[in-house]
């Protein structure tokens, strides 16, 4: 049952102009700091009510941030009509069916990545959002953050020249830490990589263009889940050949992609606070740019500033369903076809411990 906040805020005025007006299904961890404050603080935005499963929770998350309402049913905040469009920051497993009834309700929404545990889900949430006509964004929000847009700035200058090659790598112990939903394939739809190799590889989307002539490896290399937890993949991106892996049974830690040209090369790090670095020849430039205090707040801005008609956002159902069809392409050799419910029928996967 939904109940109204149990503190004096008072009712949610009718929007000014120029005003979208949020909710949010799953006020978890993510919501505190990297996406939650960013609805409120966005020019054009307020976050006007939450919803969580537990309703104290709610409540508490909705007292401390100043939240107006809060529900402990989705179907109550999606049908709240003060509610102008949904961020949907659920796990995975959950983002198809909300992402649905938020289409069906008429209301734009902003779903967390990874868009959803397979291509074929992805393809269900656009399917639903087309035919009402509706705009579907991704929270791939390094896309909208200035140390990537340097590195962005750096090769559309043409600062390396011509570019040559790509590569990525990703090494941590994360797997081999206690299981969570993450590593959890019916929640999550695979392991970490879904979780952390797709901020990589939509950067690669952003940065490059999207990647084609995708084939790819997954296998079990250690630790106590289930899931795949090693993966290497071959690409091309912006018209050359491009090499990532990462490594979750390991314990060294690693984080640099590389774009290589004619002229220099270009190194960042997908999560690590390390300078971005634009070398040539013997000269490097090495720029220290951090993250803002919440870290989603640029890309809702953008996604706020499309839904007005000011401006356009660059991480769109469109380009996350890229990123996901090159996961599933990595993917399919351990788990097989993605395009059921493989997650209920472990025993079928061919790259599973035997």
């Amino acid at each position: 049952m939904s109940h109204p906040a149990p503190f004096p805020f008072p009712a949610s005025p009718r929007p000014e102009p120029g005003t979208v007006r949020w909710g949010i299904l799953g006020c978890g961890d993510v919501t505190e700091v990297k996406s939650g404050p960013g609805f409120r603080l966005a020019a054009g935005s307020r976050l006007v009510a939450v919803m969580r499963r537990n309703g104290a929770l709610a409540a508490d998350y909705a007292r401390r941030h100043g939240v107006p309402r809060w529900y402990d049913q989705a179907e109550a905040l999606i049908a709240d009509p003060e509610v102008d469009a949904v961020y949907i920051a659920t796990p995975p497993d959950s983002h198809e069916s909300y992402a649905r009834q938020v289409a069906a309700a008429g209301k734009p929404a902003y779903v967390e990545k990874p868009m959803a545990r397979s291509v074929a889900e992805c393809d269900r949430m656009i399917a639903a959002f087309a035919a009402r006509g509706l705009p579907l964004y991704v929270a791939y929000y390094r896309r909208a953050l200035p140390r990537f847009r340097q590195v962005k700035r750096w090769l559309d200058e043409g600062a390396i020249g011509r570019i040559t090659g790509v590569d990525c790598h990703l090494a941590s112990p994360a797997h081999r830490a206690a299981p969570g939903w993450r590593t959890d394939v019916r929640t999550a739809g695979a392991g970490l990589f879904l979780d952390l190799g797709s901020h990589a590889l939509d950067l690669l989307d952003f940065l490059l263009g999207p990647p084609t002539d995708v084939s790819g490896r997954a296998r079990h290399a250690g630790g106590p889940q289930e899931a795949e937890d090693s993966v290497v993949l071959h690409f091309t991106a912006g018209g050359v050949d491009g090499v990532a892996s990462w490594n979750f049974a390991t314990d060294a830690a690693r984080d640099i992609c590389r774009i290589s040209g004619t002229e220099g090369c270009v190194e960042y790090s997908v999560f690590d606070a390390a300078p971005v670095r634009l070398t040539r020849g013997r000269e490097t430039q090495a720029l220290e740019i951090p993250h803002p205090p919440h870290v989603q707040q640029p890309l809702i801005q953008t996604v706020v500033d499309e839904l007005l008609g000011w401006g356009t956002c660059p991480s769109t159902a469109q380009s996350a369903r890229r990123t996901s069809a090159v996961m599933d392409a990595a993917l399919t050799s351990f788990y097989g076809d993605r395009s059921g419910d493989f997650w209920a029928h472990p025993g079928a996967w061919p790259g599973r411990r035997r």
